[in-house]
């Protein structure tokens, strides 16, 4: 008797784990013809070209504006089998360092896509990807925010129809003049990373956007700190942006990412953990998410919930803003990452290997607040409730 019990037990105890990895499965089947294979797959295609725009654009540092004596921001590994380049240009570039083993560099600058480096006296480009993220260390970390965060400033609302520009050349209309990354809805909340020369600026993917404040209202600046500089300052925020393709895949893919931000949108205890998958899962129909882009493994394929790693990504931008937000668990898109933001900078969700975790390690309940509004800006701010 007692070994017919033990039996049963150990039957349960088997059954029950194989019922507990089901509900950990988070993806659903999905058939999808060859058009929108093709479709699917032709998003996975980002093509860095798209950033090198013509016209006045926020100057950043070159390789000309440091020396061998220059001060560097953080210090890095440059993977085995990439060089250090002249110039960022495929067309006018040239070696000036090759690396045959893992080498360690000076970081001098680290941009949204390249990061200019110096190597044995030598100083060049290197994409951000070439670098190891785990080795990059802030010389002055008191100063020096960890290299994949950027605190944006501001956050506003859209007044009118919003033009988020590729360069800050004068509008030249109300339409789309061909200079728009984007046409933002009257409405619309976003966050500004700084003024530049009398334009906002905000993070479009990899590169910068340009916006005439004219087209915002309700600018309120975001605290330096976690000390609310006013009662509707939220303590970190910031926005990514997302294609308009009017295809069925990507406007199923936008009707997710709202989705996405309705379910994460909460109050946090102190202490209080918050699971992505569980709280956005299971990504299926029953749940109201519906068949779009998904990236596995660096490739891009069908499946239900695809969107929601952008709102993943997006929170964890936020996060890493807050020094005592505790990351318990964050894993990135495979490849180059996710295309909406720079190298290093994604969380990807989906199933018990991709999920974001973490604990609100602050003594104050937090707010997240989520939104989208269905016109290429996803927008999360965190506040101090």
């Amino acid at each position: 008797m007692k070994r017919l019990l033990a039996i049963w037990m150990c039957l349960s105890l088997l059954l029950g784990g194989i019922g507990l990895a089901a509900a950990e499965e988070t993806e659903e089947a999905v058939e999808v013809s060859e058009e929108q294979d093709a479709e699917v797959r032709s998003l996975d295609e980002e093509d860095d070209s798209i950033y090198e725009v013509t016209g006045k654009v926020f100057p950043e540092p070159t390789a000309k504006d440091f020396s061998k004596d220059s001060q560097p921001v953080f210090t890095g590994t440059l993977r085995a089998g990439y060089s250090v380049f002249s110039e960022m240009s495929v067309e006018s570039r040239r070696v000036v360092s090759s690396v045959s083993y893992t080498s360690k560099v000076d970081i001098l600058y680290m941009g949204l896509q390249w990061a200019i480096v110096r190597k044995d006296g030598k100083i060049g480009y290197v994409k951000r990807e070439w670098l190891e993220k785990e080795s990059i260390v802030a010389l002055d970390p008191v100063n020096t925010p960890p290299f994949n965060v950027q605190k944006h400033a501001y956050i506003a609302t859209t007044a009118t129809a919003c033009h988020v520009r590729k360069t800050m050349d004068p509008a030249r209309g109300d339409g789309d003049d061909g200079n728009n990354w984007v046409i933002l809805k009257a409405g619309t909340n976003i966050t500004i990373l700084q003024f530049y020369e009398g334009w906002a600026m905000v993070n479009y993917m990899r590169s910068y956007g340009y916006i005439d404040p004219a087209e915002l209202t309700d600018l309120i600046p975001v605290a330096p700190t976690d000390e609310v500089l006013f009662e509707d300052s939220p303590i970190a925020a910031y926005t990514s942006y997302y294609k308009m393709v009017q295809t069925e895949s990507n406007i199923s893919r936008i009707h997710n990412i709202r989705k996405g931000c309705e379910y994460i949108s909460r109050t946090l205890q102190p202490g209080e953990l918050f699971d992505a998958n569980k709280i956005m899962g299971p990504y299926n129909r029953s749940k109201g998410y519906e068949p779009a882009p998904v990236m596995i493994e660096g490739k891009t394929v069908p499946g239900y919930g695809g969107g929601t790693c952008q709102v993943s990504s997006t929170l964890y931008n936020v996060l890493i803003q807050l020094p005592k937000i505790n990351i318990l668990y964050r894993r990135p898109h495979g490849g180059n990452g996710a295309s909406y933001l720079p190298i290093h900078c994604d969380a990807a969700v989906g199933n018990a290997s991709l999920n974001l975790r973490f604990e609100n390690g602050y003594d104050f309940p937090i707010r997240i607040e989520a939104m989208s509004n269905d016109d290429g800006a996803l927008s999360i701010r965190i506040y101090k409730d």
